[in-house]
Parts: structure tokens; sequence; C-alpha cells
């Protein structure tokens, strides 16, 4: 805890934006993060609360009472104490302390009648301050195994997987079908909400500590016309990977979008966002893309209320759009949750992100019935409201009517893995079509297959960083203990 009284004395301190104007000129982050003085407040605020709930409503268990207690101390060692000590639980705070919607929070004990504690910004202020003081640094192997496992897919799953099993002295192969290391972080989170230099230098650790990356290199195989991102310019089968490794760990994401067939879907103009996304991130690395899909001077409706259709809020606004509308199709949330009704669960209520403060028309309860065009390109969406009755989604009578739109983004979330991957592996899939596998303590995450393991939003289907992160960390404990009979490493 911080100060016994603390969360009576000082008010939650929210982190900082630079202005609209400043910020849509650039893709580089924006955020204005706690300074010591501001941290060491938000630390104080920690209550003895008896049970922490915020340890269990974070998917990696970070233990939050302590930093905060170490933050609000506030001596260098402190500080040096809270990062070794968010890094017990947690590979890259870095990417949760930036991109994490933070449900630890919804979980604080104090959110039940009060303002949480800031858990996320310490956690970013933590992690901050170490890289610029220079506390995280590689920490290889004393002993090597001998044992060789590959790591297929390079996300937070696949990144905190080849670390921790590269740390107890495995010969770790990470592979990538895209042309750099971070999967959806690298090519789907954009520049303006997480800069790519941080997954770069834990790039440059996981080297350190003897993993050897391969980028470019696809396992299995991809559907012919697939709109996935894939820029491999090799290719290794199923077989071959388990005839050369001990282990396999699938870690792949889940990267098939939910596509709209209805009428019109084959007009040009409509696209996925994870065809768009991509590619700006691709451009602001300093790479040229020929024919990049922009929406300057365009009508842009994005469908899907989520945080990918926040990003292409973002995005189509730094390209210089007309005009840029998101549609929901479920109704508008309530403002303020009741919390006693849903604490310490993560609650239904309105989000409204710093991209959609940045410019955005917002539209609930409307589904697309049809994309119309002229000559072959989409002009506007046929649209109705809808509303449920007697539990069931219905649409309102006489509320049709057609928007205006030059580029239409397809937001809606991702169904499942690619199926061909887990096919060339002969994985058995779930009802969702995701990798099956448990997570329980003993044999979890082991498919049919021998050796070979899944984690991340391949077995869960899509999910947050944080619980990839989770997710690779006990899958990594499960290769081990696979591996050698037993294993140290932290579940």
């Amino acid at each position: 805890m911080g100060k016994m009284t603390g969360f009576m004395e000082y008010e939650r301190i929210e982190e900082g934006y630079k202005p609209v104007p400043e910020r849509l000129k650039h893709y580089k982050e924006f955020v204005v993060g706690l300074d010591d003085a501001q941290a060491k407040i938000q630390g104080a605020r920690c209550m003895d609360c008896g049970t922490p709930f915020c340890n269990s409503g974070c998917p990696v268990n970070n233990v939050i009472p302590d930093f905060n207690d170490l933050v609000y101390k506030g001596k260098p060692a402190d500080w040096k104490n809270a990062i070794a000590l968010l890094h017990s639980t947690n590979n890259f705070p870095e990417f949760t302390g930036r991109i994490c919607p933070a449900p630890c929070e919804a979980a604080c004990t104090l959110n039940v009648n009060d303002d949480a504690v800031g858990i996320k910004s310490i956690e970013h202020a933590i992690i901050d301050r170490a890289w610029a003081e220079g506390w995280v640094t590689p920490r290889p192997a004393k002993h090597k195994t001998g044992k060789k496992v590959a790591v297929v897919g390079s996300g937070p799953a696949g990144m905190a997987a080849a670390q921790q099993l590269a740390r107890v002295g495995h010969d770790v192969t990470l592979f990538e079908k895209n042309d750099r290391v971070g999967g959806l972080l690298r090519y789907g989170i954009p520049d303006f909400k997480m800069e790519k230099s941080h997954i770069d230098r834990r790039v440059e650790q996981l080297v350190a500590e003897g993993v050897t990356i391969r980028t470019s290199v696809l396992i299995g195989a991809m559907p012919k016309g697939s709109k996935v991102t894939n820029w491999a310019k090799e290719t290794i089968s199923a077989d071959q990977l388990k005839a050369d490794f001990d282990a396999v760990l699938l870690t792949g994401g889940s990267e098939q979008s939910r596509d709209l067939p209805v009428p019109g879907r084959d007009l040009d103009g409509i696209h996925f966002a994870m065809e768009m996304l991509p590619q700006q991130n691709k451009v602001n690395a300093g790479d040229k893309v020929k024919g990049q899909l922009r929406a300057d001077g365009k009508h842009v409706i994005v469908i899907g209320g989520g945080d990918t259709g926040s990003d292409c809020v973002g995005t189509s606004n730094r390209h210089g759009a007309v005009s840029v509308t998101q549609f929901e199709v479920m109704p508008q949330p309530p403002i303020e949750e009741n919390r006693p009704m849903t604490w310490p669960y993560w609650p239904i209520k309105l989000r409204t992100s710093s991209s959609h403060e940045e410019g955005c028309e917002r539209e609930f309860a409307i589904s697309t019935k049809e994309f119309v065009g002229e000559k072959g390109k989409v002009t506007g969406l046929k649209t109705v409201r809808v509303e449920f009755k007697d539990g069931k989604m219905v649409e309102v009578a006489g509320s049709e009517q057609i928007l205006k739109a030059d580029l239409v983004l397809l937001a809606m979330g991702f169904v499942n893995p690619v199926a061909t991957v887990l096919d060339a592996f002969g994985i058995d899939k779930d009802a969702r079509n995701n990798a099956k596998a448990t997570t329980d303590f003993t044999g979890g995450y082991v498919t049919n297959v021998a050796k070979v393991f899944a984690a991340g939003d391949i077995r869960r289907g899509q999910s947050l960083v944080v619980w990839a992160i989770r997710e690779g960390r006990q899958a990594a404990r499960s290769v081990d203990e696979f591996l050698m009979g037993f294993s140290d490493l932290p579940r």
C-alpha cells in the first residue's frame, strides 16, 4: 500500500495528451506521462484494502500494491526494486503501460465509490524510468540445455515465451512471417499509440539473451487470396519444423478479420482495417508501399466500434479525411457504469478514445444492409437502425438511410487464426476454430500433435496484449516442463 490516508487526500491524476492540432501532424506518441512527483502521489492513493482485487483483475497478476508502495517511497533504490517486481510478472511493461485498457483499475477497491488508483500510469512511469536509468538489461542463461524450441509468431505471446525459454537455457528461434518482429503490435497498433522503438529494443534484448530471430518466414501455408498481411519470402513446412526442433510453440495470433457479406461487398473502396493499418506502420518505418491505402480527401466510414475501429479513425484523420464516421451495431452504453453491479469486473460503458476526440461522428445501434456504388466504386452505405426486442436485434421500421462514403473500413474484430497454418500441423480446433488446448497447470497449452503447443490469440481467440503475455509466459513453462521434466519458470 502507499500512504495510509492517501486515497482520502489525493485525487487521481490522469496522463495528459498533446493538443489535437499538434498531434494530427505526425504518427508519434502524444501521451504526456506522469513525472516522478505525480507518480508518487498516485502511489500514495493505493489503500490498505486487505484483498487487492487489482492483482486478480490483471491477467499477468502484477503485484500492484507493492510497486505502488515502492513508487510512493520514491528513492532511486525503490524505483529499481519496482521495475524488478514488475518484470517478475510482465516481460514488457512498456507495451501494457501504453495500450492495455487496464482491467486492474476496474478491479481497484477504490473504484467502488471513487476514482481508481492510476495503476497503468504508474506502470508506464516505472518502465520508462527503468529504460532511462539503464536498469533493463539482457539476462542470458548461465547454462545451456541443448534443447531447441521454435516459437512461431512474434507478437507479445511469442516474444514473452521466447524470452522465458531462452532465459532457462533453451536454444530458441522466433519465426515471423512479416519483415519485422512484433505481430499486431508492429503492424496493427498505430505508432501514435505505441512507437515501434519499444519493440526494437526488446528485440535487441532477446537477441542478446540468445534468441535467434527469423523474419519473413512463413510456417505452413497461407490461403490463396488471403487479405491477412503476409510479407514472407521463405516458407518452411510444418513437418520440417517438427523435425528440426525438440518443441514447437504456435503463437501466431488470430488474424482472420470478420467480414460483412452484404450486397455490394465487392465494390472498390471497401477494405479490412488490417489492410490499411499495416501499410501505414510500414511507411512510418521508412518503407515504400506501392498503392498505399489512404483516406486523403475521402468520406470514411469505419464499421466496428472497438479499438481497431478507433485506430482507423485516428489514422484516417492523420491522412486528411474529409469526414470520419464510426458505426457500432450495439446501442450506446451508459456514460457511467453501475459500480455496485459491475465491480470488480470490466464494465460496459461509453469509452471515448483519443482518436475519437480528434474528430469523429459516432453512430450507435446502426446496421449496414448494403454497399452502394457507381462504376464499380463504393459511394455510400444503405443503413438501418436496430434495437433489441424480446432479446433479439430487430430493424426499426422506416429508419433506412443512405450515408455517403468513399472509403469503408471493416473493423469488426477477428474471428479465428488462419486455418491453413493450424491445418499444416494437423492441430485440432475448438468450436471457434482456434487451436484446441487447455490452460491447465499440468499439460497446459499442449495440442493433439506431439511436441506442438499453442498459446495467445491462436488458442484463446482475439484478446488483449496483456492476455497474450500471460499465455506466452505460461506456455513457456509448459514447454520447459515437457523438455526437462520440471520447470523453475513462474506460471
